[in-house]
């Protein structure tokens, strides 16, 4: 995979490089290649030492307050050299009220001082494809139930929702209502036995809901970055869910106590 290439720029008098130089190095350590322009550079500068280096991203650093003014410069001095390609993302002491402005002014995003620089490589990463999009949807919410047939009256009458299909996933010893809303469903789980996880759930926690689940791409890819960032699993690999999906679940504990789970559809079953 070709080697990210960032520019760090200091626009305008702001004199102050401390910063800019430890998120330098920090993405270096990412594996990223860095060039920094140094202090006290125009937007034009910036702008034509993108161009020149042929980066994948220019970030910006200011302390100074005038980033109201010189972000969207370089933004507009990129365009003029017809690399409006070239996305530009902004940190350092920024107010929250001016983060809406100068993401409209073309910023893609502003990282505030309290950003870990980890979060900034991760984001670099999505935003020039070297890393897994976020989720596409929410694909279902799971709800566990004692049983299928004594909740439906509540999903089909009160609510008016129309039930898609019930099956049976062996792989977690389940049997599972679909009910359509919008473009995401509810889920409803009823147990098939008492070694089922679900089963073992409503004995501790009452009938409930049970999980997210969001729509992924390449859901093997996915585990192993996440498996890369120490992101506890349930499922090192992913298994069989319903639909012939293949699922794979996040450990409560990465998402505060929320069970998540990752499904990947067959590609004409994707709506």
């Amino acid at each position: 995979m070709k080697q990210i290439r960032v520019l760090i720029g200091k626009a305008g008098l702001d004199g102050h490089d401390r910063g800019a130089l430890v998120i330098a190095q920090a993405l270096r350590d990412h594996g990223m290649e860095v060039i920094y322009t140094g202090l006290r550079q125009s937007p034009d500068q910036i702008a034509q030492a993108a161009v020149q280096e042929d980066v994948d991203v220019v970030g910006l650093s200011s302390l100074s307050g005038a980033h109201r003014s010189l972000f969207p410069k370089v933004v507009e001095a990129l365009q003029a050299r017809n690399a409006k390609d070239i996305p530009v993302i902004g940190g350092g002491v920024i107010p929250a009220e001016d983060i809406p402005f100068l993401e409209e002014k073309g910023i893609k995003k502003i990282f505030t001082s309290g950003a870990s620089t980890d979060d900034l490589a991760s984001y670099i990463k999505r935003l020039v494809g070297a890393s897994t999009a976020p989720p596409k949807k929410i694909a279902h919410i799971g709800i566990a139930v004692r049983q299928i047939k004594e909740s439906l009256p509540f999903y089909q009458d009160i609510l008016g929702l129309d039930v898609e299909k019930i099956e049976e996933v062996e792989s977690e010893q389940v049997r599972v209502a679909f009910l359509r809303i919008g473009e995401t469903r509810i889920e409803l789980l009823e147990p098939m036995n008492e070694q089922s996880a679900i089963h073992r759930f409503i004995e501790k926690k009452g009938e409930g809901v049970h999980h997210l689940a969001f729509e992924v791409d390449d859901l093997e890819e996915r585990l192993s970055e996440y498996r890369s960032k120490g992101v506890p699993l349930l499922n090192e690999t992913p298994v069989t869910g319903a639909e012939n999906s293949q699922i794979a679940f996040v450990h409560p504990k990465a998402a505060s106590r929320v069970l998540i789970e990752l499904c990947q559809h067959q590609e004409s079953e994707v709506e």
